[in-house]
Order: structure tokens, then C-alpha cells, then sequence
């Protein structure tokens, strides 16, 4: 019945958050988001690199960077599919993935282990 409150639907990524879990590793701040959200992608991406660039004296020789931006932002979208989707059947359905394919890149990417808390404290 309509007037009946509907089941909200939950699952394992309902709680990941790309921008939660890099402000409690003190990688960002609200206001280095803000700054960030000013640029493109495109400039971040080659900001990045220059960056990267000065800290190895002005020289990226031998990095096959131009084979390696697919897998980058591969990485990037299944980081993003779950942080922005609560289970990983949307995330499917927004990247357009067969169940298949995304457990292929699921295992090749570990972007789910990003995601979970890591306990220094514990030792086997």
C-alpha cells in the first residue's frame, strides 16, 4: 500500500566514504575539498603530475604513465561506483557491469579493502 512507509534498502558500501576516510587519515580537509572542487579533472590530473614530476627532479622518465591512466581512473570509478551507491548491485548497474566483469575488477583492483578500517593495534 502506498501510504505504507517503504523498506529502505542497505547493504555492505552504505557507510563508504572517499572523503570520511581521507579526513580521518588527515589527507584532506573541508576547505582542501573546496579548493579542490574549483578544479577540473583534467587540471588536478596534470597538477598531480607536476607534482610528482618536482619531487623526482623534473623527470617522470621510465613511468609508462600513457598504459598506465587506464587502470588510474579504473581504480578511481569503482572507488566512486561504491562510495556513491549503498550496495554493490548499483554500483553494477551504475558502471554498467556485468556481475562477472565487476568481480574480475573487484579482485584486481582490492578497491573494497580500501574502504575497510584498519586496526594498527592488532598483531597475530
Amino acid at each position: 500500500m502506498s501510504w505504507n512507509r517503504k523498506r529502505k534498502i542497505s547493504g555492505k558500501n552504505k557507510n563508504y566514504s572517499i572523503s570520511k576516510k581521507l579526513r580521518k587519515e588527515f589527507k584532506s580537509s573541508e576547505e582542501f575539498e573546496v579548493m579542490l572542487n574549483n578544479l577540473s579533472l583534467e587540471d588536478i590530473i596534470a597538477l598531480k603530475l607536476e607534482i610528482s614530476a618536482r619531487v623526482m627532479g623534473g623527470y617522470l622518465y621510465g613511468m609508462p604513465i600513457w598504459k598506465s591512466i587506464k587502470y588510474i581512473t579504473e581504480d578511481a570509478i569503482l572507488k566512486f561506483a561504491l562510495s556513491a551507491t549503498r550496495t554493490r548491485a548499483e554500483a553494477m548497474r551504475l558502471l554498467g557491469l556485468r556481475r562477472i566483469n565487476y568481480r574480475g575488477l573487484q579482485f584486481k583492483y582490492k578497491t573494497e579493502s580500501f574502504f575497510e578500517e584498519e586496526d594498527d593495534n592488532v598483531q597475530n
